[in-house]
């Protein structure tokens, strides 16, 4: 269930600030810094082009990615901000953590719904509420879930799914205590209990 750790390609960045910053979005790329795990920051820089690409491809901010520097060690990381153009929408700036795979990280994971012909609710005209299509998780670095599944198998109309009807992937746990509303399955227009 855990997906695939996507190769993802940098420059060190000669010089910091604002000068170097606009010298590399100039040069066609995306400054950025990594930090954590100890160690100094590092300025980066990453093709403008392939950043866009993977930003459009969704999920950035909840995928692992082993970042390929030359002339440095490869390195797992998960991206903590991306600063965008207020006018364009398009990426200036990437802020990536440094992580071990042994680490925990608090990340949105996306709710999938699945044996929507199997629940009697909807069946019947009923439909699904989504509620929240991402939940935060607590989740290993090394093991991150593509997706938690709930099953609509045998849900009726005014069922409601908390976080605790969801079998979650080992060794991850919700963020929140409490015992929150994933979705429900509503009445149709015009419904009446027990009509037929």
């Amino acid at each position: 269930m855990a997906r695939e750790i996507i190769d993802l390609h940098a420059e060190v960045r000669t010089g910091t600030g604002k000068g170097a910053a606009r010298q590399a979005r100039r040069d066609g790329f995306v400054p950025g810094i990594v930090y954590g795990d100890k160690t100094a920051p590092q300025p980066i820089q990453i093709n403008y082009n392939a950043l866009l690409k993977r930003l459009k491809a969704g999920r950035f901010l909840s995928s692992l990615f082993n970042l390929k520097v030359e002339g440095m060690e490869d390195v797992h990381v998960i991206c903590r901000g991306v600063q965008r153009d207020v006018v364009k929408d398009l990426p200036t700036h990437i802020d990536l953590m440094r992580l071990h795979d042994e680490n925990r990280i608090n990340l949105f994971i996306h709710v999938t719904f699945i044996n929507h012909e199997a629940s009697p609710g909807l069946k019947r005209g009923g439909t699904l509420t989504v509620v929240r299509n991402d939940v935060e998780l607590n989740v290993l670095a090394g093991d991150i879930p593509d997706h938690i599944t709930v099953d609509l198998t045998g849900k009726k109309i005014g069922d409601v799914i908390h976080i605790s009807d969801v079998v979650l992937p080992e060794g991850t746990k919700p963020t929140i205590d409490r015992n929150f509303v994933i979705a429900n399955v509503a009445a149709p227009a015009g419904y009446v209990e027990g009509a037929e």
